[in-house]
């Protein structure tokens, strides 16, 4: 085998290996937030009628439009990984600036709404929350820890695609090797798809 053969499959098994451990990492987060999920769903069975009053405290408005701008991000995601395997590296590190430009909106959304809440006096362990009845305590209580959750991994996103951004602009990532960016892809729409399960949870179910 000559060198040019066995760099090639170097490169396939690193690919292979990265994706993997990527999908390993990915499945354990789906276990952390199913945890979350089915717990979500025992209590609002249990407590249905004052989860449903306690959802109408929420602002839907910011809600709908926190999902439109991560779906959009992960087309701007989806589409800087197409961009970068055709070699047009100035495209796709606008379309992954986008990406992190959108997070941040989403990110500042959020931050506004818990602003909202925590004004009016709606926070864990607050004499107003601990004042309410037993199941707006516990709805509340899994709104701040879900989307809390939720937030730090999109701030986390935000930081990755900063460094995949960069590495596009040094053309470490390029069209030839490109794993890096692929895996933050998958990351982000891992994200994205975690909110779209929020954001009935929550918001739709007045």
């Amino acid at each position: 085998m000559n060198e040019s053969a066995e760099t090639t499959v170097r490169h396939r098994i690193d690919y292979t290996g990265a994706k993997m451990g990527m999908w390993i990492f990915l499945f354990t987060e789906v276990l952390f937030f199913g945890s979350l999920f089915l717990l979500y769903s025992v209590f609002r069975d249990k407590y249905t009628a004052e989860f449903h009053k306690a959802a109408t405290e929420l602002d839907i408005v910011l809600g709908t439009a926190n999902t439109a701008i991560l779906l959009t991000s992960s087309m701007f995601m989806a589409t800087s990984i197409t961009l970068v395997r055709k070699g047009k590296y100035g495209l796709s590190i606008f379309c992954q600036a986008a990406t992190i430009l959108l997070g941040i909106v989403f990110l500042i959304n959020k931050y506004i709404e818990w602003g909202v809440h925590i004004s009016h006096g709606i926070y864990p362990n607050s004499p107003a929350l601990l004042e309410m009845s037993r199941g707006k305590i516990i709805f509340f209580s899994l709104y701040y820890v879900m989307t809390g959750l939720h937030g730090l991994h999109v701030l986390i996103g935000v930081f990755v695609i900063s460094g995949t951004l960069l590495f596009t602009a040094r053309r470490k990532i390029n069209e030839t090797d490109f794993v890096k960016l692929e895996n933050t892809g998958l990351y982000w729409h891992f994200v994205d798809i975690v909110w779209i399960y929020l954001f009935p949870l929550f918001y739709l179910i007045t």
